[in-house]
């Protein structure tokens, strides 16, 4: 359910569990649904607004959706780099950074049958984090931002309660492949079973095929949201790529070759975040 900006839920206790303080939104924003949780009682209502302000220019200046943002002027040819903000130029030296990380697999004109750029699979999680840091700002310490499956992660859910997050499974949407444990942190997936096959093999540019999508986790949202389109992008060999980025573990779910029959398998350390035994 989407909430408008005027519908702020302050939670407070319930009879018979335990205390529960704190803020929730949830708004359409990119494109998905963006939710915040916060678990600090004591940070204001106008901090969740200036966050979900932020995510909205963000949105507005690099959109591919929208023909007069920055970005789609930029891909037109409208503007030089040069005369880019510098937040946009900033976000374009991110992807050419992570572009030789992957070895060419993050390629944000690979995407789009025009040519034209599409940065989206480093700006989302670049812009959550940094709403995470406007409700640090503002004294949060415990708190969720997840949007359409990129999430940040603080603190905890509740006193010695960890953080606990699903990961859908592909090929059944009503159920999760596994469970997920993160104090801090962040957790990005990559997979077509959202938005189709819009992340392709920049070498063939044609969809992956062998992995229904791949997870990350690590510090960072802005790598960890890049690398994991970078690692869907490589198809089966993505996730021993994922084994050898410092900082970061990730899982895949696999495919036969009809598609179907997801398995789930994952680099070394990813052990460390399942919420459940494996």
């Amino acid at each position: 359910m989407t909430a408008g900006r005027e519908q702020i839920e302050r939670l407070a206790p319930q009879a018979g569990t335990v205390p529960l303080f704190g803020l929730r939104r949830v708004e359409q924003i990119m494109g998905t649904a963006i939710s915040v949780d916060v678990r600090d009682p004591e940070v204001p209502p106008a901090a969740l607004d200036e966050a979900f302000d932020h995510l909205r220019d963000i949105d507005r200046r690099f959109s591919t959706y929208k023909p007069d943002s920055e970005v789609s002027r930029l891909s037109r040819g409208e503007l030089s780099e040069d005369d880019c903000s510098a937040d946009l130029r900033q976000v374009l030296l991110l992807c050419e950074q992570v572009r030789e990380t992957s070895q060419g697999y993050f390629d944000i004109r690979a995407h789009r049958r025009d040519g034209g750029l599409d940065p989206s699979g480093l700006v989302k999680g670049w812009a959550l984090e940094d709403a995470g840091l406007i409700l640090e700002a503002a004294g949060a310490c415990n708190y969720c931002i997840n949007g359409g499956g990129d999430i940040v992660i603080r603190g905890e859910a509740a006193p010695l309660t960890p953080w606990r997050i699903g990961i859908r499974h592909p090929l059944q949407a009503d159920k999760v492949a596994t469970v997920v444990s993160v104090h801090n942190g962040a957790i990005a997936t990559s997979g077509a079973y959202e938005r189709g096959d819009h992340v392709r093999d920049p070498f063939t540019g044609k969809a992956p095929q062998g992995v229904l999508s791949i997870t990350i986790v690590g510090p960072s949202l802005t790598y960890a949201d890049a690398y994991a389109t970078a690692a869907f992008a490589m198809g089966p060999t993505g996730l021993a790529w994922v084994a050898g980025l410092a900082g970061y573990a990730g899982c895949a779910i696999t495919a036969d070759p009809d598609g179907s029959n997801g398995r789930l398998t994952w680099t070394p350390g990813f052990e460390r975040c399942f919420a459940d035994p494996h």
